[in-house]
């Protein structure tokens, strides 16, 4: 699997994103997909997971209510919407493919993912 993501930008506090993450690969519909972010001097952190049926999401507490994963396989596709956005949500994100084909549960830890794509940057102004 092979994945890069799109849609990063500039925006005002408060305004909205869409970013894209588009897959290449056939097993593509049998991955739980997730989103990371990684902002100048901290670690890669996990924002949000979607199971490979779509059945299943998690977030990260800080994108709560705030942010929505989505996925669709017709177009190997996977979508974070991000609404309301904060100055701290700036930072590179990045999707990436679970390392365990058609796995039962959603997964929040980075060492659980091993296809990763190129990040985009998503800068809020204040």
């Amino acid at each position: 699997v092979q994945l890069q993501a799109s849609g990063g930008g500039l925006v005002q506090a408060g305004g909205s994103l869409r970013l894209s993450c588009a897959a290449s690969g056939r097993t593509f519909s049998r991955y739980g997909l997730g989103w990371f972010r990684q902002a100048p001097g901290k670690e890669r952190e996990f924002v949000a997971t979607i199971k490979w049926t779509g059945g299943s999401t998690a977030y990260a507490d800080s994108v709560k209510g705030r942010f929505t994963i989505s996925r669709d396989n017709t177009k190997n596709t996977v979508y974070l919407q991000m609404n309301s956005l904060k100055p701290e949500d700036t930072a590179v994100y990045y999707c990436a493919a679970d390392r365990i084909i058609m796995r039962a549960i959603v997964v929040d830890d980075t060492s659980e993912y091993n296809y990763w794509g190129r990040g985009t940057q998503v800068t809020v102004s204040s």
